[in-house]
């Protein structure tokens, strides 16, 4: 929950508390101070504190400021007061990012100042009334969310991201506002801190995009959903390992929270089942489908009903050719459990590629790592072509730093499954490509280490789609 600090003054400021109000988010926290108290109608309480006194003040103003705020908000009517609040706010707090309501044409030279200037916000939109006018960009488009701007925060998914490793479909970063100054993105430019990212797509898609740039670690897994699912086909794993198998899965479940749904398909044995009933509780779901019909539709279905954004499966099915396909079209990270203990895990194993898709799944692979409490390891086969992985590592190391995360680099001069084949306690994350999904005959002769994954089938996988 982000708290956000507004302080109010005037006819203006009423509007514009009434107006937050009826926002439908519900991840903030409003503390709104008033030099004159107000009445609102139908106050969520859990969402807004309300405070009257001079913010002025810097006695009274300072007591609140103890706390931390992602923002605050300025919205008053006098300039003077305007400018003193400012002036207590930075007493306090140096760098908190301040949006000030600008009806004097204010000079500010502070970058985490925003002056919004309300002339202009008036005749621009006055303009729009006038023929052969061309439109703002504020108001360009159907007016149903298909044109977003982002204000990229620090601590972000996204930041120190190529824009050409970013998996943009269904959408497009057109735009970059850097310091004020419009930048045109190309491939190689990168996302800093504080870039205003200039989005257009399909709304649906533009909303996932923005939960994305504002998550930080602890979200997973989100963006891809909010639950767990574990899918559990008795037809493809010996009666003998689905105890084990749901144990792990369940210790798993632990580690990331959420819900967790087990579905059952083709049960063939009621002792099992009686067993996995016995973990049924108030966020584990037990769903068991005696109907053996159309069990890929049920899959898909399962996913959008539970809003799932992990798959949990035994080796055994991820073994599956067509179980491994629809998995990959659902375009959900999946965890394919391995025969071994779950628990003794310390470390997520990172074989680097000729590619650039260890970047595109940066993000997550850092959450992961911090909900399981692992470390991060990256594997650098040193006889294979290196440009493109040292452009990994580098940003590896920058997320690093944001998230103070350490990361581990083991240059190797054999290859890297080989010493991972005696290893026990990892887990390997791969990015989730369409190479995956072929069968493992054709990887024979391959040196692709994804292709390869095979290879480490006896230690805990989990598989990162490289698209949002």
């Amino acid at each position: 929950m982000k708290k956000i600090l507004i302080i109010s003054d005037g006819e203006t400021a009423k509007h514009f508390v009434n107006r937050v109000m009826d926002t439908y988010t519900s991840e903030n926290i409003y503390y709104v101070i008033e030099t004159k108290a107000r009445e609102y109608k139908n106050v969520n309480a859990s969402r807004f504190k309300f405070y009257e006194f001079d913010p002025t003040s810097l006695y009274k103003l300072a007591n609140i400021l103890k706390m931390e705020f992602a923002q605050a908000i300025i919205v008053m009517d006098n300039q003077a007061d305007v400018e003193h609040t400012i002036k207590n706010i930075r007493t306090i707090k140096k760098h908190l990012r301040i949006i000030v309501l600008n009806k004097w044409d204010l000079k500010n030279k502070d970058s985490n100042v925003v002056l919004i200037n309300s002339n202009e916000i008036l005749s621009s939109r006055l303009i729009d009334y006038l023929p052969n006018v061309p439109v703002i960009a504020q108001n360009v488009g159907l007016g149903e969310g298909e044109i977003m701007e982002v204000l990229v925060p620090f601590g972000s998914s996204f930041i120190y991201k190529h824009i050409g490793v970013i998996e943009q479909k269904d959408w497009r970063i057109v735009a970059i506002y850097r310091n004020r100054k419009l930048i045109m993105p190309n491939r190689r430019r990168m996302i800093q801190p504080n870039d205003l990212l200039l989005l257009v797509g399909e709304p649906a898609v533009l909303k996932s995009v923005h939960k994305a740039i504002k998550r930080e670690l602890g979200q997973f897994p989100e963006p891809f959903g909010s639950n767990l699912y574990i899918y559990l086909d008795m037809n493809l794993l010996h009666l003998d390992k689905v105890k084990n198998f749901i144990e792990r899965a369940v210790f798993a479940h632990k580690k990331f929270g959420h819900t967790l749904v087990i579905r059952v398909v083709n049960p063939n044995d009621i002792d099992v089942l009686w067993k996995i009933k016995e973990y049924r509780s108030e966020n584990v779901i037990i769903d068991i489908n005696y109907d053996s019909q159309d069990l890929k539709k049920l899959f898909f279905d399962d996913i959008k009903t539970y809003h799932a954004g992990l798959v949990i499966v035994p080796n055994e099915m991820f073994d599956d050719y067509e179980m491994r396909t629809i998995l990959y079209e659902a375009h959900v990270p999946v965890l394919k459990i391995a025969d071994k203990e779950f628990f003794s895990i310390k470390d997520a194993s990172i074989i680097l590629g000729d590619n650039r898709d260890l970047e595109k799944i940066s993000s997550t692979i850092f959450d992961i790592s911090e909900q399981m409490s692992i470390n991060i390891e990256l594997y650098n086969y040193i006889n294979e072509h290196q440009e493109t992985k040292e452009q990994v590592i580098e940003h590896y190391y920058n997320l690093s730093t944001i998230f103070s995360k350490n990361i581990k680099v083991i240059k190797e001069n054999a290859n890297p499954i080989k010493k991972l084949k005696q290893k026990d306690d990892f887990v390997q994350i791969i990015p989730f490509t369409k190479k995956l999904t072929l069968r493992k005959i054709y990887s024979i002769l391959s040196t692709d280490s994804e292709r390869l994954y095979h290879k480490l089938d006896d230690h805990h996988q989990i598989f990162i789609p490289v698209q949002i």
